[in-house]
């Protein structure tokens, strides 16, 4: 019996979707491939009893693709499109005579870099191909990961770290592989995304801002006062969007909290605690209080692609489109603008004494910008520049790999996949656990009816649910109501749930 192939494209001008589905059929078995046209995609199968209930989920599979408009297409007609651009003119090298920033290492992350997180410990980056590198304070290569579609963004949510990509999915990067934790739309552009105790907030190229709570339910969805969207920070008083017409505040629910015009588009944010800063076309910084007051403005010398601040806004950098970074005090007098030597900057962050940036060119780089390295730069002495490669010897962890199998009475928390009103959950089995309240669990590896052993859960203080701390393994075989010993804290009382938008359908 030959194979039965079926092949779909869903393209849209203006930069929207342009994705391909594939569906074959082989017997008893389904293969299902997907992805950016152009790219390879992300491929899964899966066996059925008989070769009729293999056709019945195949069908079922492409009638739900064609509703989405999906068509029947030839594969390779049409051509891989560049993701995204920023609404400006290509980096360009910075004016002769800027000073040369004090570049510590710099590491070749193979293509452009949108996504940077730095913690104490490591030092994130991911590109346009979905390579995303972990390296140590001194450069070195420690953690290696590949998603299937590019980075856009790496953000933090306490101990977990997340990375939004073009595929429409978030990743958690948080255990030793990355998983899929939130599925916004395959259809959806992601430009930026922000997540607080949980709830996801995400930024799409057509001006809308999209809201998910911690199981994937979405809250809400709404177009914005201006198209475009590169950026979305969040805290618990509500959402930051930056669009082309300005900044507008959003609360939990959905209700507009203020708008405020920007002198340009907007094609960066960052917050404080206090203040959402703002980096425009108009080659400014501008800054708002979180209850909507404009603040001051930090005039750089072109369009700013990213921006970021010391903690309070003691300093602000900016990064434009001319391949300088600059830095600012408080009172808004610029104190100096460096040549990265490495191209534009496309996104930030400051942390201890050093500014990390990403850029066009495909290098993240390290900068110190310690008072006595700047004053060095500024007599034209800079530090003898490291050039990192990555580790051959560091293995590159993939979604979709196998999970383990937990050894019989192995220590952990028992956890299972129940199917309830349509949708697949996860649920607590160990006593010591709400079993009412969810696990915010992959995605991409829930099946009804199957165990997991987790090393431990952390319930979230507001929003009443449990999220996973350290390695997911299959549970032994014969694992009942506890497996090994309890290793996470024990819940004596179950926490308030958070009130929440009314959700909304897909």
């Amino acid at each position: 019996m030959s194979d039965e192939r079926t092949y779909l494209e869903l393209s849209e001008e203006g930069g929207g979707s342009h994705k391909f589905y594939e569906v074959i059929v082989s017997g008893k078995q389904v293969s299902i491939r997907y992805g950016r046209i152009g790219d390879a995609g992300q491929a899964q199968s899966k066996s059925y009893a008989t070769p009729a209930e293999a056709q019945k989920e195949a069908q079922k599979a492409i009638q739900g693709k064609i509703k989405k408009g999906y068509a029947a297409a030839v594969q390779g007609v049409r051509k891989k499109r560049a993701v995204t651009e920023r609404p400006v003119a290509t980096s360009r090298a910075a004016k002769a005579g800027t000073t040369r920033a004090p570049v510590l290492w710099r590491y070749d992350s193979g293509d452009r870099a949108f996504g940077v997180f730095v913690d104490d410990e490591l030092c994130w980056v991911g590109d346009d191909d979905g390579q995303i590198s972990a390296l140590g304070h001194d450069g070195k290569v420690v953690r290696r990961m590949k998603v299937p579609e590019g980075v856009m963004s790496l953000v933090r949510d306490g101990q977990w770290l997340y990375c939004g990509c073009q595929d429409g999915k978030v990743y958690d990067l948080s255990g030793a592989q990355p998983f899929e934790a939130y599925e916004i739309s395959e259809d959806v552009n992601i430009l930026w995304l922000d997540i607080h105790d949980g709830s996801l907030a995400v930024s799409s190229n057509d001006g809308h801002v999209t809201v998910l709570d911690h199981d994937c339910d979405k809250l809400w969805a709404k177009k914005s006062y201006g198209s475009g969207g590169w950026m979305v920070r969040c805290d618990g008083a509500g959402i930051y969007h930056g669009h082309a017409d300005g900044v507008t505040a959003y609360d939990w629910t959905g209700k507009k909290l203020w708008a405020k015009k920007t002198e340009g588009s907007v094609l960066f944010g960052w917050q404080e605690d206090t203040e959402v800063y703002a980096g425009t076309t108009s080659d400014h910084v501008e800054v708002f209080s979180k209850a909507g007051v404009p603040g001051r403005r930090y005039k750089c010398d072109d369009s700013v692609f990213s921006c970021a601040a010391a903690p309070g806004g003691k300093y602000v950098f900016a990064g434009d489109n001319a391949s300088s970074v600059y830095c600012f005090d408080r009172a808004g007098a610029r104190l100096w603008k460096l040549d990265t030597t490495c191209g534009s900057a496309l996104s930030m962050q400051y942390h201890a004494d050093k500014l990390y940036i990403v850029t066009g060119d495909g290098a993240f780089a390290c900068i110190d910008v310690s008072e006595a390295a700047i004053a060095q730069a500024r007599e034209g002495k800079v530090p003898d520049l490291k050039l990192v490669k990555a580790e051959r010897s560091v293995q590159v962890a993939t979604v979709g790999q196998a999970l383990p199998q937990a050894a019989a009475g192995a220590a952990g928390v028992l956890v299972e996949c129940v199917e309830e009103g349509g949708k697949v959950r996860v649920r607590p089995l160990s006593p010591g656990f709400n079993a009412e309240f969810n696990v915010q669990f992959p995605r991409d590896i829930r099946t009804p009816g199957t165990r997991y052993l987790v090393d431990g859960l952390e319930l979230s203080g507001s929003a009443g649910f449990y999220r996973v701390r350290g390695q997911i393994r299959l549970a032994p075989s014969a694992a009942g109501e506890a497996a090994g010993p309890v290793v996470a804290k024990k819940v004596a009382k179950a926490a308030p749930a958070k009130k929440t938008a009314k959700k909304v359908r897909a």
